[in-house]
């Protein structure tokens, strides 16, 4: 009989440790919105439907960017490696390469501030000014998925590169 008695001790210490430990927090179900979902004002701002709604919209236009350039690169006129005999045919090529790597050069760009964006996202920052920390709107995010700023942020800010660009 005493050995019934320390096996009920050993139980009940073991359960003590299993109530002691901390409790995981429950995982939330993922939010589904349809595909013709838009951000209203009414809702409350940076809920979960608009981070959903703007993590979608932020990835679909990074694969378009990742695929526009895969096209251009491997698929357009930069393969085009023949000479011209003709100079003005050389200089004319030259300069469609010349803008066609600047546009790619510019979505890549484009890109890593969609990156950026999907981060803030993660991180609950999404939506909010850097600066201020004020919202954006609702407005000028589905104009511009990628800003960061407000309005008045943003003008502050080309107003102080113009300047030093000046310098």
């Amino acid at each position: 009989m005493p050995k019934t008695t320390k096996a009920k001790k050993k139980v009940t210490k073991s359960k003590t440790k299993v109530v002691s430990k901390p409790k995981k927090a429950a995982a939330k179900a993922p939010i589904k919105i349809s595909k013709a979902y838009l951000p209203k004002d009414t809702e409350k701002y940076m809920c979960e439907k608009h981070k959903v709604f703007f993590r979608i919209r932020l990835n679909e236009w990074k694969k378009e960017l990742v695929k526009a350039n895969n096209d251009a690169l491997y698929n357009g006129s930069m393969d085009d490696n023949s000479i011209s005999a003709d100079i003005v045919d050389q200089a004319s090529s030259y300069t469609d390469k010349n803008v066609e790597m600047k546009a790619i050069n510019r979505q890549i760009k484009l890109i890593s501030e969609i990156d950026k964006a999907l981060m803030r996202i993660r991180d609950d920052t999404y939506g909010y000014c850097l600066d201020t920390a004020e919202p954006i709107g609702l407005k000028r995010l589905m104009a511009r998925p990628v800003a960061k700023y407000t309005i008045a942020a943003q003008e502050k800010h080309e107003k102080d590169e113009k300047v030093h660009a000046d310098d």
